[in-house]
């Protein structure tokens, strides 16, 4: 008897579901489903156009923070037409990075950075030549600020620290 009465209240469960008011139907598109699109990796340097700071395009391979920083300083040394650079007599010397994400149970996890640039040359980087450098190299979103080390031949570095683009601008 009460197995009857079980499988009498289950029956009674699935016609109350089934009979619920809603009629079936097959899959409605209302629209298309929503996507992200996450832009491709600048390949762009900030170069001067009327003494402002200017966006413009790279021929690198990559969009790596080194390429763009080598074609920014070797722009230098290039014809640039209507454009201009305030690092004439300055060469890069590579950077340093402090980004050393934690590891924790097999994730990386990011964290902030900031970024050394070292750059060669005798006279004194402007604060728009700083703001070339600062700029490019924060297009990366993981660089919160940038460190700048200046070396001469026979006199001891001089180092410019806590550069960010929006103070230089």
């Amino acid at each position: 008897m009460r197995a009857a009465r079980e499988l009498l209240g289950a029956a009674a469960l699935v016609v109350g579901v089934a009979a619920c008011g809603i009629p079936p139907t097959d899959v409605i598109e209302r629209a298309a489903a929503p996507v992200i699109e996450v832009p491709p990796p600048s390949k762009t340097i900030y170069l001067l156009k009327d003494g402002e700071l200017t966006m413009e395009p790279a021929d690198v391979s990559s969009a790596s923070v080194e390429s763009l920083l080598r074609a920014l300083f070797a722009a230098s040394a290039q014809p640039l037409g209507k454009l201009d650079t305030a690092l004439h007599g300055f060469v890069f010397d590579g950077i340093e990075d402090s980004l050393n994400p934690i590891q924790r149970d097999e994730v990386k996890l990011p964290r902030t950075s900031t970024l050394t640039v070292y750059v060669r040359g005798d006279g004194t980087l402007s604060k728009t030549a700083m703001a070339q450098i600062v700029c490019t190299a924060q297009q990366d979103t993981a660089i919160e600020g940038v460190k700048i080390v200046q070396k001469f031949g026979d006199r001891p570095p001089v180092t410019e620290s806590g550069l960010t683009c929006g103070e230089l601008r």
